[in-house]
């Protein structure tokens, strides 16, 4: 059965950076969309980044040229390196593991990013 383990959350200063990782069991991940998910108090839950088995990435507009998501296959690791944080940058956040061709889609438990001074 597949897990996700996330790490790196934290609190950090405006501008500050963070590196957030998720690490996947299973022989599954390599073949998985991975993606990083937020949800700030009283919020929805957010798409933040995603990158395919192939490397393709995505980002939500907010996060762009500050965000950058990677994945390591040898290590069945995803990650999001943070860089300018800001306070709105405050959120849970989730990673996701998905492979849409046998429906199976995953979630970790959440890190907690804050950002303030």
């Amino acid at each position: 059965q597949v897990q996700l383990v996330e790490s790196g959350g934290g609190l950090v200063q405006p501008g500050g950076s963070l590196r957030l990782s998720c690490a996947a069991s299973g022989s599954i991940f390599s073949r998985a969309t991975m993606g990083w998910y937020r949800q700030a108090p009283g919020k929805r839950r957010e798409l933040v980044s995603t990158i395919t088995s192939g490397r393709g990435t995505n980002y939500a507009d907010s996060v762009k040229g500050r965000f950058t998501i990677s994945r390591d296959n040898a290590k069945n690791t995803v990650y999001l390196q943070m860089n300018n944080l800001k306070p709105e940058d405050t959120a849970v956040y989730y990673c996701n593991l998905k492979v849409p061709a046998i429906s199976y889609d995953l979630w970790g438990q959440g890190t907690q990013v804050t950002v303030s001074s």
